[in-house]
């Protein structure tokens, strides 16, 4: 256990994760330029697949240190691939297509390579098993930019699909290594760097018009609604989580470690690139109403994150979800509000959280015995 603890994030881990920032910036900018259902299947297409190959490495470094001239070269070539397709998000759709499946492929092909050449035998076995699922999901997607259309989003789609299948296809990643304290550390570094996107996304948003007491009061709302999100996460919840990942036999981390840092990670971060998309709108119109899609991206995207959190802390029980989960129907029951005011569904929305984290201190607050009246 000494030895597992020891293993932390090293900076050119944190280094690779800045090519993160930049996936969610693209990501947002979709969104908040196209806020419809087109937009949205897009953005969940895309965040789906990057998140998959993204999260694989972070599966690598948990497994392969980064302290070798040849192995910090292979991954600052993954870094480099990642570049590309962020820079394709945009176009990805269009005549960026080709340019995000060529890319993917390299992410997929870099990540296999390093994975293969320095992991023990058990993991190198795993990585055997996994490595033909994650080239056949990339031939998909580079099929689907290449084709376009109608075919591109049926290929995405089953490429999404098929990946996130993949656990299940390979008995839940049964033979990889989890070094919690790592494990932990790096997937809350890449939830705060998604949470620092909807800042940035405040602050776009107030650059478009001329600050006023309004403006700086709704740009507050937008920055109090963050802090909100990164309390409901890395209030207690990263510490736990650790201790839970540490306790289970090693043999069931890597399905525990598929399920709440893979597919609820996924909602956690969905939830934050909508609330960013709508953020960014919201401010730059403070005194104005929301477009219906605004505002259900604004409330929708606050409780997907609950719902992500409320699935993430059950998966590793440490923790009782039931009142994240009715304050994200709450969340959504704020979206008429916008379509008075944005800064009342912001306002409400910050209450709501203040309020729901308030009262969780309060219940797990220790009983102390009342000092006796002399």
């Amino acid at each position: 256990m000494a030895q597992e603890d020891a293993v932390r994030v090293s900076t050119l881990e944190l280094f690779f994760d800045l090519v993160f920032v930049f996936t969610i910036t693209q990501l947002t900018a979709v969104l908040a330029h196209e806020t419809s259902l087109r937009g949205l299947l897009q953005v969940v297409l895309m965040l789906g697949l990057i998140w998959w190959m993204y999260s694989g490495y972070v599966w690598l470094t948990n497994a392969v240190a980064p302290d070798r001239m040849e192995r910090r070269m292979v991954l600052l070539g993954g870094m480099a691939a990642f570049l590309i397709v962020a820079l394709a998000i945009p176009h990805a759709f269009g005549a960026g297509g080709a340019a995000f499946g060529v890319a993917y492929l390299c992410v997929v092909g870099v990540h296999t390579g390093m994975f293969a050449k320095g992991t023990s035998a058990r993991t190198l076995r795993a990585v055997t098993g996994l490595a033909p699922y994650n080239l056949l999901s990339a031939l998909l997607v580079l099929a689907g930019g290449i084709a376009g259309g109608t075919a591109q989003y049926v290929l995405w789609s089953a490429a999404f699909a098929f990946e996130w299948v993949t656990p299940s296809l390979i008995h839940g990643a049964k033979g990889f290594e989890i070094s919690p304290g790592h494990f932990v550390e790096r997937h809350g570094l890449v939830v705060l760097i998604a949470i620092g996107e909807s800042i940035v996304a405040v602050g776009a948003g107030a650059a478009e018009e001329p600050l006023d007491l309004q403006l700086a009061a709704v740009a507050a709302l937008g920055l109090a609604l963050s802090a909100c999100l990164w309390w409901l996460y890395f209030g207690g919840d990263a510490a736990r989580a650790e201790e839970a990942l540490a306790a289970a036999p090693p043999e069931r981390r890597p399905r525990l470690a598929v399920d709440a840092f893979g597919y609820w990670h996924l909602l956690l971060l969905l939830g934050i690139v909508a609330i960013a998309a709508a953020e960014k709108t919201a401010v730059a119109h403070p005194g104005g109403a929301l477009h219906a899609a605004t505002a259900v991206a604004l409330g929708a995207g606050t409780a997907v994150y609950l719902v992500g959190d409320v699935l993430f802390r059950r998966s590793l029980a440490i923790g009782d979800g039931a009142w994240r989960a009715a304050a994200a129907v709450l969340a959504l029951a704020t979206i008429p509000l916008a379509l008075a005011a944005a800064v009342l569904q912001l306002g409400t929305l910050v209450v709501l959280l203040v309020g729901l984290l308030v009262a969780e201190a309060r219940r797990l607050a220790p009983h102390r015995p009342r000092a006796a009246v002399p």
